[in-house]
């Protein structure tokens, strides 16, 4: 039998959405729970994130009286999932819709302020049971609350900003509505400065927030720079876990279970060249390198979707630098995305998972290019070109080109001449019409969340004729993978035989995902890693009930 050092309930690995969740149902219910993360920084990709979560049918919108159901979320996500495999079954989507309240029930038990961002439409809102307004996230929470705890944070930016806030912001000083934001933010950031507040908001204020839940209202122990070392099976069960603390070897039993939510495999080139077939040009947190997946797979557990990620469209990283993720500067007007060639290949305002898609089956190697007449540039908020010190270290590096007519930024961009005039003359004439005959940009209400109104006849639309012209170099970039443990109803992990190992569980970007190789709306990675860490945690609170029940007789 197994010495162990410390005995708890339950022992988490992982600190992000999905470890906290787990964290705060299986305190609720009274168990004692360590949580194990393997860098000196907690939070994980959650705290790098904009920290909304995709829960339909749930329980803020039914306060707001907005119209949502168990059948139309079902629904929706059999139109945009369907059958991708074992981690997309009937039977777990079902489980991610009804474990939506169990979460958000439990999270506003204990103090933490949700809210809905209103307008945040699903990314395919047209298909069946598609809606604008499902997205929740936790509102801006002030980070002095957690003390110490704070500067150890993944992400440890007081920026008091929502998911909510950033399609508005993008326009602030272009249009009338955005403008208003612009100043509700403003207001909102001097507030808290006046009240002696730290505001931190979205994915930081998310893991802050649950952060002083757990682990100062609930005692949850949280040990930095401990990483998970080995799982201990005794009797085809797991029984706890070996890691590492300050340099020593130390042995956890975890009486109920122990849960895997480390996050995913995004920062490990060579499994990245193995399964995705490119180096890989993450945003997530330098800790997901995928040894819990790798230990998990030892103890027999199956694996899918490890050929899959959270794509999108990246600005090129600095050397020694992190790539830039765009999301809305790429769907407002005034620009598009070409290949090699200087043609468009997708719509530049669609999903950032399709958009990624699209990009590695076009041509995985690329370069890509965003295109934009100075008005893009004047006109619209775009994060990746802030810093006046990084856009001229990118113009050395040969990522942004700048040129005072098109056919000299196709010289400099390395594109066909006549082909890169060609297609922006046919895009210019889109443009005009108000009808992107190509790739339908502007088509969806999820292209316009992001786009410019004052522009018409199409927000999304706006000609490529007034220069100086800008081109930044792309690649396919991901926000996390998305393969891992194949899990059932209750993230408990699976054999390839569909047998369960006992005493073994898996959620967030360290399980597959129910999601399967889409993203149905704002929130598709913290949502359900939520939902299945809470799913779990009331699961082994039951089962360790039971195994109570069963000693006493």
């Amino acid at each position: 039998m197994t010495t162990f050092d410390h005995t708890y309930d339950v022992v988490v690995v992982g600190s992000g959405a999905a470890g906290m969740a787990t964290a705060l149902g299986a305190a609720d219910k009274g168990l004692r729970v360590l949580m194990l993360e393997s860098t000196d920084k907690w939070g994980g990709n959650t705290a790098m994130s904009g920290g909304g979560m995709w829960l339909p049918n749930n329980p803020l919108m039914a306060r707001d009286r907005v119209s949502d159901s168990r059948e139309e979320a079902l629904e929706y996500l059999e139109a945009t999932i369907g059958d991708a495999g074992r981690a997309t079954s009937r039977e777990r989507k079902e489980a991610f819709v009804d474990g939506v309240a169990d979460f958000v029930d439990t999270a506003e038990k204990y103090g933490i302020e949700l809210v809905r961002a209103p307008d945040y439409a699903d990314y395919y809102p047209e298909l069946p049971g598609g809606k604008i307004g499902r997205g929740l996230e936790v509102k801006p929470f002030d980070a002095k609350r957690i003390g110490d705890w704070w500067r150890t944070s993944q992400s440890p930016i007081p920026l008091p900003a929502k998911t909510d806030d950033v399609w508005l912001l993008g326009r602030a000083w272009s249009t009338p509505g955005g403008f208003v934001r612009g100043a509700q933010f403003v207001f909102r950031a001097l507030g808290g400065l006046l009240t002696g507040k730290k505001l931190a908001g979205i994915g930081a204020g998310w893991t802050a927030a649950f952060l002083d839940v757990v682990v100062q209202k609930l005692g949850t122990e949280l040990w930095l720079g401990s990483p998970l070392e080995e799982l201990v099976v005794e009797d085809d069960r797991v029984v706890g876990v070996r890691t590492t603390r300050e340099g020593k070897a130390v042995t956890v039993r975890a009486t109920h279970g122990v849960m895997l939510a480390a996050g995913g495999f995004d920062q490990n080139v060579e499994w990245r060249r193995k399964h995705h077939g490119i180096d890989g040009a993450p945003s997530g947190a330098p800790g997901n390198l995928g040894k819990p997946i790798d230990i998990a797979a030892r103890a027999g557990a199956a694996l899918e979707l490890m050929d899959d990620a959270w794509w999108g469209a990246s600005i090129e990283a600095l050397p020694g630098g992190s790539p830039s993720f765009i999301v809305g500067e790429r769907s407002f007007p005034y620009s598009i995305i070409v290949d090699s060639t200087g043609e468009r290949f997708a719509n530049e305002s669609e999903s950032y998972v399709d958009l990624g898609h699209h990009m590695l089956e076009h041509d995985k190697d690329g370069p890509y290019w965003m295109v934009s007449d100075v008005r893009h540039a004047r006109r619209y908020l775009r994060t990746y070109a802030m810093d006046p010190r990084a856009n001229k270290k990118m113009q050395d590096a040969g990522i942004m080109i700048k040129a005072d007519t098109l056919e000299e930024l196709a010289a400099r961009m390395g594109v066909d001449k006549e082909r890169f005039a060609a297609t922006v003359r046919r895009f210019n004439g889109f443009t005009r019409s108000g009808i992107d005959g190509d790739f339908g940009r502007g088509n969806s209400a999820y292209d316009r969340y992001y786009s410019d109104p004052t522009v018409r006849p199409n927000p999304n639309l706006g000609p490529i004729e007034k220069g100086p012209f800008t081109a930044f170099k792309l690649v396919v970039g991901d926000l996390g993978t998305k393969g891992g443990v194949v899990t059932d109803a209750d993230g408990r992990a699976l054999r390839e035989d569909g047998s369960v190992i006992e005493g073994l569980y898996s959620a967030g970007n360290n399980s597959a995902s129910v999601m399967g190789r889409t993203y149905p709306g704002p929130g598709s990675t913290i949502g359900p890693a939520a939902v299945f860490g809470m799913r779990a945690a009331r699961h082994m609170a039951t089962v360790g009930a039971r195994q109570t029940a069963t000693t006493a007789r």
